[in-house]
């Protein structure tokens, strides 16, 4: 779980990347972190996909504090694109 959970942490600082790019540097300009997605490539026995996405929701709560909070959604998938192990969207809402 441990390696998923930091899959995930990468995924988060991966779509702050795009987001500060699209915003020309301007983190500030995010008002609200309003949803973010989370889809687990595991087995169906795997349960523990909300605490690997834990580790996304970490990264946005810790980066943009209170405005970090969001809601959610946690999947398993049997497989993900490039054999990837987690994938996570996000939704901003900016100024």
């Amino acid at each position: 779980m441990e390696t998923g959970q930091k899959a995930a942490r990468l995924c988060a600082l991966n779509l702050i990347a795009q987001a500060n790019a699209a915003l020309d540097g301007d983190l500030d300009a995010i008002t609200r972190v309003v949803r973010l997605g989370g889809f687990v490539n595991a087995t169906a026995d795997f349960e523990d996909i909300p605490h690997v996405i834990n580790g996304a929701s970490d990264v946005m709560v810790d980066v943009f504090g209170d405005v970090g909070r969001h809601a959610r959604a946690a999947v398993s998938c049997p497989n993900l694109p490039l054999g990837s192990a987690v994938e996570v969207d996000a939704i901003f809402e900016v100024k």
